[in-house]
């Protein structure tokens, strides 16, 4: 069952191919009654990432989470990755949950290590070391034994390995049809359950023998 104290939610954005992904993560946090607070932290590779896939240049980094959303935030909170001495980087701040979305490598090598040069790998060492949430949207193919190795390191540590692998169950049409299942199935994962997720309910075939 979802909490029902509103959530505090840290997103860390990377700079691994998926901007889509991190700017609807955003847009559904936003507009959930059930989220009280956002943190948002982007990697310098990360802001580049806007500019790249999304043409959202950072100019000035207020601006960036109304230039994401389209609109005033109400709940987003923008941290410097550098400022490792922000509120996040401490397990007594309370956050309910974190996704790093989308998640390089470097990034999930980083976590898989303990290693905590940024605010990004700082919070999510955090998270697993106070036995929170922390969904990793890995980005990258193939992989080699290194990213590998890593992915299971950080699972076995607590995270939740979710590659950005898109379904095809529910007959998209669209791209924003597959971004919009995948960020749903993420969000689920952190008792944020989405109306727009489409619920697998069996074959068209197993109803009927069923019938």
């Amino acid at each position: 069952m979802p909490d029902s104290k509103p959530q505090t939610i840290t997103v860390g954005v990377t700079g691994a191919s998926g901007a889509v992904l991190a700017q609807k993560a955003l847009q559904l946090l936003e507009a959930d009654s059930r989220v009280a607070r956002i943190h948002l932290v982007i990697t310098e590779a990360g802001q580049r990432l806007f500019a790249e896939e999304l043409v959202i240049s950072s100019g000035d980094p207020k601006q960036l989470p109304s230039r994401i959303l389209g609109a005033m935030p109400r709940k987003i909170e923008l941290l410097p990755n550098k400022d490792v001495g922000a509120s996040i980087a401490s397990g007594s701040h309370d956050v309910d949950a974190m996704l790093v979305i989308p998640c390089s490598m470097g990034t999930l090598g980083a976590i898989a290590s303990g290693v905590s040069d940024d605010l990004v790998s700082r919070s999510a060492d955090v998270m697993l070391k106070e036995g929170r949430k922390l969904i990793l949207c890995v980005r990258d193919t193939p992989f080699n034994r290194i990213h590998l190795e890593n992915m299971l390191r950080a699972q076995q540590a607590g995270a939740v390995i979710m590659p950005a692998v898109p379904a095809f169950y529910h007959h998209p049409k669209t791209i924003d049809d597959l971004v919009t299942q995948y960020v749903c199935r993420v969000l689920a994962q952190i008792n944020l359950p989405q109306e727009e997720m489409y619920r697998w309910a069996g074959s068209l075939a197993a109803k009927k023998a069923d019938a």
